[in-house]
């Protein structure tokens, strides 16, 4: 049966219930209404008809009055007969009563008369109390009826409330979760609704689906299992090492030149979660750091590593795999993978043009001495004048082997801090002396361009314990750079304070700021502002960062273009362990 003539079946039978047993109901009222109508209407009449007669009897003998009241009472009576028997006991009395009239003072018509209305009360007393049974039995009757018309009514709707819910919502149940089953790629999930109703023609709709579902999925293993063998074979033809994972961490490939740097075997590291195989290799371990920290950010770094026979430098790089499942909006991270990029090669050479520069900068410092030498001995009037040309010739070469000089410098300290050679001497100072040699050395240059300097310093700061010559050089080489690229006539601020474990030092100019794009390049080595027109090598703020971080601190810049620059420099107030630099 369907669906629709179910429920047409169910609600129209209970609408047929429900309009018998309100027929019923009226039926069994309106005969007990009868009943009742019947004796008020017939039997009570009669006797209000008879008590009035008796009263009116007892006038006429007591009073002498006519019978004008006693003969009304006898013509309703005469026209309200009902009752079997009751006729000839109303001619009776209207016989005695005529008999009376003809002679009032004969007692026997009297007491006849009261005898005659006694007779009719009596007939009508026991035809009250016989309807009266008859209205009871067509009560009780009405209850039964009525009784048994409700109770089947509760049957049948109880039995509907139980069964035709579940009849409707079992299949949809059973139903949703087969499309679950389904969503969930399990092909072989079928529904079995032995009916013939709509469930029944969408379980087969439904099993169709489901089988051509399972044939194309059985169809495409292998097609499946020849990509995934492509994919796998293209992974370890591959010259750099890497490593898969899942979005639970677990490891799903690793390919051959990952399995020789690590030293392990396929079986001992395909299938197992990462935390469980880093804690039986080191490479691994520091493969996974980033899982530790949690540092999305920082997924590319230089490592260290023992292959083909020599020390090695690759350069890790994490690669987060993101897809977008289909019928959604957000992307849904799965796992990632990770890339060793062999860069042996670079850093070789990286080496060698550091050991270049290294060579030649030191070089360049035993004929630069000797030019600044010649230079004072030429300045000196005790072996002749110059004239006024040869003195700005003097001027300009002295400038420009300070110039060099500097840039020597320069690159004897990057090549150092390359070479992890930095030396440090590290003693406890006040930093406002650092402060004080910097400005100074930066005094005529502050100078030329009419730039105040103006110092805000906390009182009481604590000493720290660095390289006093390094963090000199630091801050004169921040306040040099705040005075060439700030404006004419402008200032430049420095402020100190204790914050938490540290010493803050800024340094802020008014010039034109850095634009936003260059913000975290400026600290790389060799990188000039494009269209800058000041002169430099692009190495101050490299060998500052190194220096600071040396030493155990940190360097910021905060630039807004337009605005001018702000950097500050943080140096730990405690003492360091810095042996091993």
């Amino acid at each position: 049966m369907k669906i629709k003539a179910k429920l047409r079946l169910g609600i129209g039978l209970l609408f047929s219930l429900i309009v018998i047993l309100v027929a019923l109901a009226v039926r069994q009222v309106h005969v007990i209404a009868e009943d009742t109508e019947n004796i008020l209407v017939a039997n009570y009449n009669s006797l209000d008809y008879s008590r009035n007669m008796l009263k009116e009897l007892d006038k006429i003998e007591t009073e002498n009055q006519s019978f004008d009241n006693f003969d009304k009472f006898l013509k309703l009576q005469t026209s309200n007969i009902t009752e079997i028997g009751e006729t000839e006991l109303t001619q009776n009395l209207m016989e005695d009563v005529k008999a009376f009239e003809q002679n009032p003072q004969n007692k026997i018509h009297t007491s006849q008369i009261r005898k005659d209305l006694n007779d009719i009360m009596k007939l009508n007393m026991d035809a009250i109390q016989r309807k009266s049974i008859v209205a009871k039995n067509s009560a009780e009757s009405g209850i039964f009826w009525i009784s048994i018309t409700g109770l089947t009514c509760f049957i049948i709707a109880f039995t509907l409330l139980i069964n035709l819910p579940s009849d409707i919502a079992n299949p949809i149940r059973d139903l949703t979760e087969s499309i679950r089953q389904i969503a969930a790629k399990n092909y072989s999930q079928r529904v079995n609704f032995e009916t013939n109703d709509e469930f029944g023609n969408l379980a087969k709709s439904f099993n169709t689906m489901a089988e051509k579902l399972q044939e194309y999925s059985d169809s495409n293993i292998d097609k499946l299992m020849m990509e995934k063998k492509r994919i796998e074979t293209l992974i370890n033809n591959m010259r750099d090492p890497a490593i898969g994972l899942d979005e639970n961490d677990k490891i799903l490939f690793a390919n051959e030149e990952a399995l020789k740097i690590s030293g392990l075997k396929s079986t001992d590291i395909i299938g197992k979660p990462a935390n469980e195989v880093a804690l039986s290799n080191d490479l691994v371990r520091s493969l996974l750091q980033h899982l530790v920290d949690g540092n999305t950010e920082k997924n590319q770094e230089t490592l260290k590593i023992y292959a083909d026979n020599k020390e090695s430098y690759f350069e890790k790089q994490v690669v987060p795999i993101v897809i977008l499942p289909t019928g959604e909006e957000e992307k849904k991270e799965i796992g990632s993978f990770i890339i060793l990029r062999n860069v042996t090669a670079y850093k070789e050479l990286d080496f060698a043009k550091t050991n270049f520069i290294a060579m030649v900068s030191h070089e360049f410092k035993t004929p630069i001495a000797s030019m600044k030498m010649s230079l004072q001995l030429l300045e000196n009037e005790n072996i002749g004048n110059l004239n006024t040309e040869q003195k700005q010739l003097v001027s300009s070469i002295k400038d420009d082997a300070k110039r060099l000089l500097r840039t020597t410098g320069e690159l004897l300290n990057i090549t150092q801090v390359e070479t992890g050679k930095t030396q440090l001497k590290t003693e406890s100072f006040d930093v406002k002396d650092s402060i004080s040699e910097a400005l100074e050395a930066t005094k005529n240059l502050a100078e030329q361009k009419n730039i105040s300097v103006k110092v805000k310093l906390d009182e009481n700061l604590p000493k720290i314990i660095a390289d006093r010559e390094k963090t000199t050089w630091v801050i004169s080489n921040l306040v040099s750079n705040a005075i060439r690229y700030s404006y004419e006539n402008s200032a430049v601020e420095i402020t100190s304070e204790e914050k938490n474990d540290f010493l803050q030092i800024k340094v802020k100019d008014n010039g034109m700021g850095i634009s936003p794009q260059y913000k975290n390049k400026i600290f790389d080595k060799y990188f000039r502002i494009p269209g800058s027109e000041k002169e430099g090598t692009g190495l101050g703020l490299a060998i500052s960062k190194e220096f600071i971080e040396v030493m155990g601190g940190t360097i910021l810049v905060e630039s807004e273009l337009g605005f001018g620059s702000e950097f500050s420099i943080k140096l730990p107030i405690q003492i360091l362990d810095i042996s091993h630099f």
